[in-house]
């Protein structure tokens, strides 16, 4: 049976990782997106279960006590988390998986699940985050600030994934960020048992 394959998607916080996530899965069905829970509040036009599972710092500390997660992280004063067996079950049943995830996460990933494929989505410039950041009209001052710092230092984790992709254009991030989930549904790894399958007809 096919394999699924761990999809990572990174980037700082006004990268664009919603908007380009939200197209794709509406163009590929077939994906199971990891819905994290978090402790932060919920910002308006964001839905419960769909962009996260909003839960409280007890809650949180429960799950993380079961050890039940697949990766953690602190981001901006809040927590964050990725559940383990909804991902897991995703892919050993033959669905790609794709996470959300900061860089601090993603480092979690990447050693727990080598053959996790991890996509650093960047955007154009400082520039142009920022008019991003303050284009939402959600936050304060402080915090764009503090997540204009953090981008500083997010950004230089890119070469530590193996794709990466700007986000200046919306239509062609979604159709390279496509690229790369088809291109690791042909990987050796994903098809190991299919390819046995036929190597031991030419060995009969």
């Amino acid at each position: 049976m096919h394999k699924g394959s761990i999809i990572v998607v990174s980037g700082p916080s006004g990268a664009g990782k919603g908007t380009v996530i939200s197209r794709l899965l509406t163009q590929c069905r077939d994906i199971f997106f990891s819905v994290s829970v978090t402790t932060r509040g919920m910002r308006p036009g964001e839905v419960e279960g769909v962009h996260y599972h909003f839960i409280s710092e007890r809650e949180y500390d429960e799950i993380l006590s079961a050890d039940a997660f697949l990766e953690t992280a602190e981001v901006h004063g809040c927590h964050y988390g990725t559940p383990a067996v909804p991902v897991l079950n995703a892919v050993g049943n033959g669905h790609d998986a794709l996470l959300d995830i900061d860089v601090q996460g993603a480092s979690q990933v990447m050693a727990r699940c080598p053959e996790a494929v991890t996509v650093f989505l960047m955007p154009p410039s400082l520039q142009e985050l920022e008019k991003r950041l303050r284009g939402r009209n959600t936050e304060t001052e402080e915090k764009v600030l503090k997540r204009l710092s953090n981008a500083r230092r997010e950004v230089l984790e890119a070469s530590r994934y193996q794709y990466v992709i700007v986000n200046d254009q919306l239509d062609d991030a979604v159709e390279q960020l496509k690229a790369v989930i088809l291109a690791s549904r042909h990987r050796t790894q994903t098809n190991r048992d299919q390819l046995n399958q036929i190597i031991s007809t030419f060995q009969a």
